[in-house]
């Protein structure tokens, strides 16, 4: 089966001033299956943004390329949803005007965009907010809002560059468990960055771990715990030894 997603040895560098050039991400190969989880972690300067920017089109790699449903990304496309930790709302339009402006974009009419644009505010929970505007939201209500948006245009793919990270603990565990519940019901594919290691490992069904200078593949690890994903989960023996093998893998001496 094509996977959904393919890196095939992807390389990006950066120039800088002076004439040097920095090394972002070296060699990079990873096949995503079609409805797959996967968590990226990685110490800082890892490449692990580089490579989902080039792979939502926003990168253009100097050396290989990413294939998605076999085809070569060549630029930003509907096929793919990109949720970055800044929320991106636009703060004159209310939560339901933000999910549906994909949509009115497409053309599509207004009956049909609503229909849509209230079933995924109803999904993210949103619903008694819908006529609100995003300065009247916590920060996890809108980044809620805008992962139902980029959901609303039905992408095959969501790219999410750690969405939850500026968020509280407490809001951000809350998101955790909001996220999966919308994605075992949509069973997108979604590759998610983040810097936690408890949160790659509670979402990821694999945590792809990175290595910095130059940023490189370092681990693939599969995570043997069954969704759906639960607080008991988190206290569970097994958790704790899958965050330790990532926590070693990540801060081991050839990953940093």
């Amino acid at each position: 089966m094509t996977p959904r997603i393919s890196f095939q040895n992807v390389s990006r560098r950066f120039e800088l001033g002076g004439g040097g050039e920095f090394l972002a991400l070296d060699r990079f190969s990873l096949e995503v299956g079609e409805g797959e989880f996967i968590t990226v972690v990685g110490p800082s300067g890892c490449g692990k943004s580089t490579a989902m920017n080039i792979a939502a089109g926003l990168l253009r790699p100097t050396a290989g390329r990413v294939l998605v449903d076999g085809a070569a990304v060549e630029g930003p496309g509907p096929e793919r949803g990109v949720i970055f930790q800044q929320y991106a709302l636009f703060p004159w339009l209310t939560v339901r005007e933000n999910v549906e402006f994909g949509l009115r974009v497409a053309g599509m009419p207004g009956k049909r965009r609503r229909e849509i644009a209230d079933r995924f505010i109803g999904l993210v929970g949103l619903t008694d907010f819908a006529e609100a505007l995003p300065k009247t939201l916590s920060g996890g209500m809108k980044q809620r809002c805008a992962i139902a948006r980029a959901y609303a245009v039905d992408p095959k793919i969501l790219l999410m560059d750690e969405p939850f990270g500026a968020l509280d603990a407490l809001t951000r565990v809350t998101l955790q468990d909001q996220l999966l519940r919308t994605w075992s019901q949509e069973r997108r594919t979604v590759m998610f960055i983040t810097h936690d290691v408890d949160e790659a490992v509670y979402l990821g069904g694999r945590v792809i771990v990175m290595a910095a200078r130059p940023g490189r593949l370092y681990k693939v690890i599969p995570v043997d715990l069954p969704y759906p994903r639960t607080e008991e989960m988190r206290l569970s023996t097994a958790f704790a030894a899958l965050r330790n093998e990532v926590w070693r893998s990540v801060y081991h001496p050839e990953a940093a």
